[in-house]
């Protein structure tokens, strides 16, 4: 069973954080450079929340707030829902499936060391099955 320790060998350990006083602004910028939907929200180095693209359509542009003058604080998910390095790739998909989430961020211990996405977990069943057919394809044929 693959976990989230594997997802991160693939895909790399890049984290993308943004301070909470942050403008919401900075925040939309940066998300739109590195063609993310999210941003860990980080205090010194403590995980402070996640911002995420519908944080802002949600709290921002339909409240009619500024993104230059609203802090990443005021809008972001305080305490999001992570996962460890031993988290199985099920059961990310299962508390994405359940919290309605599409980022969990990554600790071991209380260090942040990643975030993995819908995206990436859906790329690895696809990827896993893929294998598993190829496997029984193999042993039908002999």
């Amino acid at each position: 069973m693959r976990q989230v320790k594997h997802l991160l060998e693939d895909k790399g350990g890049a984290v993308h954080v943004i301070a909470p006083e942050a403008p919401v602004l900075d925040a939309i910028r940066s998300m739109a450079e590195h063609g993310i939907g999210a941003l860990l929200v980080v205090r010194g180095d403590a995980l402070a929340g996640i911002v995420t693209e519908r944080d802002y359509a949600r709290k921002v542009i339909l409240k009619g707030h500024s993104s230059r003058e609203t802090p990443v604080s005021d809008i972001m998910t305080p305490a999001p829902t992570t996962v460890s390095l031993s988290t199985t790739v099920d059961e990310c998909m299962r508390l994405c499936t359940e919290l309605r989430v599409r980022h969990l961020p990554v600790l071991e211990g209380s260090k942040l060391v990643g975030v993995v996405s819908i995206g990436d977990l859906v790329k690895a069943v696809i990827t896993d099955q893929a294998a598993e057919i190829d496997h029984l394809q193999r042993y039908i044929a002999g």
